[in-house]
């Protein structure tokens, strides 16, 4: 590759190989956090010197909400934390993916960011610094087309790279999102195609770029957010590491009910289902599925769909419960049955 600016022949780096995993796909697997986070969360919302916790971690939901002093009508903090290994191998791609995946969460909330701070991982020893520079260069543009400061951050020397955001927003504290507040009778709206997982898989295999994976990625979750509001929502979540099936079954069991999904309603990226007869399949991916396979009647649904609708996403759309213009309906809530999730 050729530096337009210098004409210097610059080695290309592929870092997707330096890490063990790739984007969302690298989490945790929720089975296993579930049971680190057992006892941890409070018995209710707390209370303080510093407001009141109007969303914390009993229901897994995308981000934290507090009541500052200021009465009830005054705006919410929303705050939350997201970092993970390369997902693609361009350096600025990666950056920008990272960052519209931190802002995610506050959008899911309902949410408007307001300040970012970097958090990077980097093999000081191994991958050059330019690099570095060029990631926080791309977290930097996204945060900045959002109307998000980005104050500094934190950076660690680390064998492996790593790069996000902690972002800290505001929110109408009666217009929040929440993934505890779906109702029988409700639609579910996706806002972006699913399908991530596996192409990012196949690049991190291959080192084939799919260009129309970046840009999803990179997109903001802005829009889908507002809209939501607009079309009087109050429960949503985004779909990101857990997969489609992972992120709608923490909702329905916060709120109480069971999701049916239809499978030929969701949209997938072009490539998507390529990608996964080819066995672009990652580990996490497996794990969502094996998570939620107890709770879910899939019918005759086959493994390849179940797999794609488990699909470990990154910065992937928001998942609605209601109708967003636009995003397709791909299913709806019903009162709660034996399974959570119902795959038609």
């Amino acid at each position: 590759m050729t530096d337009t600016e210098t004409g210097v022949r610059q080695e290309i780096v592929r870092l997707t190989q330096y890490a063990h995993g790739g984007g969302c796909a690298c989490k945790i697997p929720p089975g296993e956090l579930e049971e680190i986070l057992a006892g941890l969360a409070p018995p209710g919302a707390g209370s303080g010197a510093s407001g009141d916790l109007l969303v914390g971690l009993d229901t897994g939901d995308d981000a934290a909400v507090v009541r500052m002093p200021g009465g009830p009508g005054a705006p919410v903090v929303v705050t939350t934390a997201d970092f993970f290994t390369p997902v693609v191998d361009d350096p600025y791609d990666w950056g920008r993916i990272a960052a519209a995946n931190a802002l995610s969460d506050v959008y899911a909330m309902g949410g408007t960011p307001l300040v970012a701070v970097n958090l990077l991982c980097w093999p000081r020893d191994v991958l050059p610094f330019d690099l570095a520079r060029e990631v926080l260069r791309g977290g930097l543009d996204v945060a900045t087309s959002a109307g998000c400061v980005v104050a500094g951050g934190h950076s660690v020397d680390d064998p492996e790279p790593k790069y996000g955001m902690a972002v800290t927003g505001t929110a109408d504290p009666a217009r929040l999102l929440r993934n505890d507040a779906g109702r029988p009778g409700m639609p579910l709206s996706l806002t972006k195609p699913l399908g991530l997982g596996v192409l990012n898989n196949r690049h991190k295999t291959t080192g084939e770029v799919f260009s129309q994976a970046v840009e999803t990625m990179a997109a903001l979750n802005r829009d889908a957010s507002r809209a939501a509001l607009a079309a009087g929502a109050v429960c949503a979540t985004d779909v990101t590491g857990f997969g489609l099936l992972g992120h709608l079954y923490k909702l329905a069991c916060a709120s109480g009910v069971t999701a049916v999904v239809d499978p030929a309603a969701v949209p997938f990226l072009d490539g998507a289902w390529d990608a996964a007869c080819a066995g672009h399949i990652s580990g996490g991916t497996r794990r969502n599925l094996e998570w939620v396979a107890p709770h879910t009647e899939f019918g005759r649904t086959d493994e390849l769909t179940r797999l794609l609708l488990a699909d470990a996403q990154t910065s992937g759309g928001l998942l609605v419960a209601g109708e967003v213009p636009g995003a397709p309906v791909i299913g709806e809530l019903v009162p709660a049955g034996p399974h959570r999730l119902v795959v038609t």
